[in-house]
């Protein structure tokens, strides 16, 4: 079994043969989790949102995040078959394009990205940015299918987060993206363009459904102000039904819980260079007539 030693917190949790072998990686400046998820019987793979690292005060971006990953992939002599977004991410620039562009993989993501698309590429005037959400390669409905060798995956559209998110379920494993994380630290915000508290309530509810010993794989980690040290990011469907947000609170108080927290919350601190980045799947912004590429970002525009 492979194992990354590093000095942050991955993990690797093998399973039996028939279910997905999930490894995950932690990047401690923006706290996301990408996943490298294969099914053993076959050494198909997908990544699940990766990162590409970006120094917001030296304006660079690096990929060493990317190279962990894909590292993991030849030693273990895994087969790329998909990379796979939840969501457009605003917290972090996507490592997809990379990817895309050194493996050939294709890159999967919900069909309600062409929303935040039309919100995001209006707000930046970025005229190469298509709503058809071209510059991706798949894009899926609620309820699509597709396999990871020979292993089941089922899309579902979890949006409230965003209008664009989807959760996929492989196997036994289900990989939330930010709808939720950890049961004693939360669920996710819902004040970004097209996000809705009710709406996320919902979405949480059809993960709710799902068998309680299906693992739940979240897209982020942080530590409560009061409990554990250390992070993480598996759980199950039972230990969230435990979640802090949810517990005792019906639909509508949830939603006012989560309407209030929202409005003390900032922005993310790499919100517009993300979301420039992100709508495009990970690719940069074309280059103007002296080759050079530029983040333009409009001003007062959150």
């Amino acid at each position: 079994m492979y194992k990354i030693t590093t000095q942050e917190a991955d993990i690797v949790t093998p399973f039996p043969a028939g279910r997905p072998d999930v490894v995950g990686f932690f990047d401690p400046a923006t706290h996301t989790v990408t996943y490298l998820v294969s099914d053993p019987a076959t050494g198909a793979a997908a990544i699940i949102d990766p990162v590409l690292d970006y120094d917001p005060v030296a304006v660079r971006t690096s990929t060493g995040s990317i190279e962990r990953v894909l590292d993991a992939v030849r030693t273990c002599g895994l087969k790329l078959e998909r990379v796979l977004e939840t969501h457009a991410h605003a917290d972090h620039l996507t490592g997809a394009d990379v990817i895309r562009t050194r493996t050939g993989a294709p890159i999967g993501i919900g069909e309600k990205i062409t929303r935040v698309q039309k919100t995001f590429g209006d707000l930046f005037e970025a005229g190469d940015v298509s709503a058809g959400a071209v510059v991706f390669d798949e894009t899926y409905a609620d309820g699509d299918t597709f396999s990871l060798g020979s292993i089941p995956v089922e899309v579902l559209h979890t949006p409230g987060h965003t209008p664009a998110c989807v959760s996929y379920r492989i196997g036994d494993a289900v990989f939330v993206g930010d709808t939720m994380f950890m049961p004693d630290y939360g669920t996710a915000r819902c004040d970004f363009p097209g996000g809705d508290a009710r709406t996320l309530y919902r979405s949480i509810q059809k993960i709710l459904a799902l068998p309680d010993a299906t693992r739940v794989f979240v897209g982020h980690d942080y530590l409560p102000k009061d409990g554990r040290s250390e992070f993480r990011w598996e759980t199950s469907v039972g230990e969230e039904k435990a979640n802090v947000h949810l517990t005792g609170r019906s639909e509508d108080d949830y939603v006012a819980m989560r309407e209030a927290r929202d409005a003390t919350l900032a922005p993310p601190q790499l919100i517009l260079p993300a979301l420039l980045v992100n709508i495009r799947a990970g690719a940069l912004p074309p280059a103007e007539a002296s080759g050079k590429r530029f983040l333009k970002l409009p001003l007062n525009a959150i």
